[in-house]
């Protein structure tokens, strides 16, 4: 429940910024009352949504997790590119606690989760 009262008060950070753009595009004082409730209205009903939606995004099982560096070397092929690691991903696969992360280029990465998927180790939903 704490969570989720943080994070529509972060949601209702954005309102000094939402409420002037809604007086201005609807043609009223910038510091009139109704526009900066009409705006706060409108982060608590989307908080309230997003916060659902953010969730499972964030923490679903079902969703593969990814972690990347912008530039680094490829664990397979040694070359120097974006690389990334399979964090997460359904059917029990958990490397976030892993000492030593294996990063892989794109097409690397993209082998290794193929093997992953002929051995059983990861499902896709």
């Amino acid at each position: 429940m704490v969570r989720f009262i943080l994070y529509l008060v972060r949601w209702q950070l954005s309102t000094p910024i939402l409420a002037p753009i809604v007086a201005l595009y609807t043609h009223q004082k910038m510091f009139d009352p109704t526009q900066w409730l009409a705006a706060g209205v409108a982060n608590l009903i989307g908080g309230c949504i997003f916060f659902w939606v953010d969730r499972f995004i964030f923490n679903s099982s079902k969703l593969e997790q990814w972690e990347l560096m912008k530039s680094g070397e490829c664990y397979d092929c040694g070359k120097t590119d974006l690389v990334r690691r399979l964090v997460k991903a359904p059917g029990g696969y958990d490397r976030s606690d892993d000492s030593a992360p294996q990063y892989r280029c794109k097409e690397c990465s993209e082998k290794k989760l193929n093997q992953l998927l002929k051995d059983g180790k990861v499902t896709k939903q």
